[in-house]
């Protein structure tokens, strides 16, 4: 019966909506408190000012590594469920995964 429960979407959904709320509530004891001063939120690192502006990291790196977990996703997919009499088709899967890798990180 309470299996039955567990594994119904609805009564899931409500059950981790409940814990994301607890744990949003719980997460206020890191928030910042207090009055608002001139550095209260500003970066601090090991006793010193953390200059600002010069590292600004951008999307361009990280968009090859998610399309290419995007890929590796998609062909275990296919590979996963492939039936014995096309392992043909799952070679030249793999082949074309392997070349659109090389593509995705050349060199210019």
């Amino acid at each position: 019966m309470l299996n039955d429960l567990l594994l119904n979407p609805p009564v899931v959904f409500i059950i981790l909506l409940a814990v994301i709320g607890l744990l949003a509530f719980a997460a206020k004891a890191l928030a910042i408190k207090g009055t608002p001063t001139a550095g209260k939120g500003e970066p601090y690192a090991c006793g010193q000012d953390v200059p600002t502006g010069k590292i600004q990291p951008g999307y361009s790196d990280f968009f090859h590594f998610a399309f290419l977990f995007t890929i590796l996703e998609v062909v275990a997919l296919i590979v996963g469920t492939v039936t014995a009499n096309a392992i043909w088709l799952t070679l030249v899967i793999l082949c074309v995964v392997v070349l659109a890798i090389f593509i995705l990180f050349r060199r210019d």
